[in-house]
């Protein structure tokens, strides 16, 4: 099954236009497209169409976002189809206020066993966010069952903050926590996905190194840490591994950066790798492919100010 993780860009340029009028006024598809040189940010109803046909075009079945309002939600929603549905929760308020970090996933192949959130804070359970932030940040987990063969899996979706490296080596430690319980009592695969705002080394990378094994997770709420105990003989040494380095070499694709932001493609100076999609190092799955896509389309128009990431994985 694909796998696809996006950060959409929040709804920051709002407009009235409902999607029904946006594929009212779509062009001709039989007239090349009139190249309109665009490098800075459009409003999301102009880029919407891009992100759904991404999904819809590359065999995806379950999608994990971020940034996503609760308009973008429904539009989503709207564009994918009666085939998809969708879980998780506004990280302001835990209910429909602020980004979501949806699950999107395609009913007719997942069916949703559960799906929770937890916030990346020094109080997980409610609607928090760590002191040094710059936003709230949460998690999005689900379970699902693959419908075809009746195998679970779980994904957590999330999105770190962009100025507090102690809020991502936190969140990353509560992430790797719930992954390990949900490897330990489901015996089965665990994928976390998502835009971590630090990239795989260097100096702001103690997130990907806490969840790769490479470092020790920091302390956690004991509250947290004991809804989701596993014994210390369970699993030990228990990490996650990085999507792009588990694929057959062949079928990785040259595209690295993830982040490019709305920019021109010979603009590349921050362009880097900070989106990731993870697997349980206990194994239970491999991963067949593993591609970064451009978000580009003929006529210059850029759907997001990140790449979506692809990954092929079997159960």
């Amino acid at each position: 099954m694909k796998l696809i993780t996006w950060n959409l860009r929040y709804d920051s340029i709002p407009d009235d236009i409902t999607v029904q009028q946006t594929l009212k006024a779509l062009p001709n598809p039989l007239k090349e497209p009139t190249y309109l040189a665009v490098s800075n940010e459009q409003p999301w109803s102009s880029r919407r169409i891009r992100v759904a046909e991404k999904v819809l075009a590359g065999g995806v079945v379950l999608a994990g976002f971020q940034e996503a309002l609760v308009r973008q939600v429904q539009d989503l929603a709207e564009l994918l189809g009666a085939d998809w549905s969708w879980t998780g929760v506004g990280r302001s308020d835990g209910k429909n206020v602020g980004e979501y970090n949806p699950i999107f996933y395609k009913t007719t192949e997942l069916k949703l066993i559960s799906g929770d959130s937890f916030w990346l804070s020094g109080t997980p359970m409610k609607p928090s966010k760590h002191q040094d932030a710059g936003l709230f940040r949460i998690c999005t987990a689900a379970k699902f069952e693959v419908v075809s063969t009746s195998k679970l899996f779980t994904v957590l979706n999330t999105h770190l903050d962009h100025q507090s490296d102690a809020q991502r080596r936190l969140g990353a430690s509560l992430i790797l926590t719930r992954a390990r319980y949900e490897a330990f009592t489901t015996q089965s695969p665990v994928f976390v996905m998502g835009d971590f705002n630090s990239t795989a080394g260097g100096s702001d990378s103690g997130a990907y190194q806490i969840l790769t094994g490479l470092l020790a997770p920091v302390a956690i709420d004991p509250t947290f840490g004991q809804k989701y105990f596993v014994p210390s003989t369970v699993l030990p040494g228990f990490k996650l591994l990085d999507l792009r380095g588990q694929a057959p070499r062949n079928r990785i694709s040259t595209t690295f950066a993830t982040f490019t932001g709305f920019s021109k493609p010979q603009h590349t100076t921050e362009w880097t790798r900070i989106d990731f999609i993870f697997g349980n190092g206990n194994g239970g799955w491999s991963a067949d492919a593993y591609s970064v896509e451009t978000a580009l389309s003929d006529d210059g128009m850029l759907a997001s100010d990140h790449r979506p990431v692809f990954a092929e994985v079997s159960l």
